[in-house]
């Protein structure tokens, strides 16, 4: 059977990663790692996955969720230098 940590580790992006799109869309995990894998094929794709997350920071901050909003930078730092992204 396949295991969640398969199904993400064919993406190429962090369980972090894909986590926060789940967040973001409001949709299970397995369903984040389809659609991240979808959008990270796509021109503007990486982008996309970047803005995620930097929503999910907004809203972790704006119901005062420090500690989430930290670990969602670390997943984005390390979304935007693997992906040579401007920060």
């Amino acid at each position: 059977m396949i295991s969640i940590e398969d199904i993400i580790g064919m993406t190429g992006l962090t369980r972090e990663e894909i986590d926060a799109v789940a967040e973001h869309e409001h949709i299970p995990e397995a369903a984040a790692a389809a659609l991240a894998d979808y959008l990270m094929h796509q021109e503007k794709g990486p982008r996309i996955v970047a803005q995620m997350i930097a929503d999910d920071i907004r809203a972790a901050r704006a119901r005062g969720d420090m500690s989430h909003a930290a670990a969602l930078m670390g997943a984005l730092r390390h979304f935007l230098r693997s992906q040579n992204l401007p920060r």
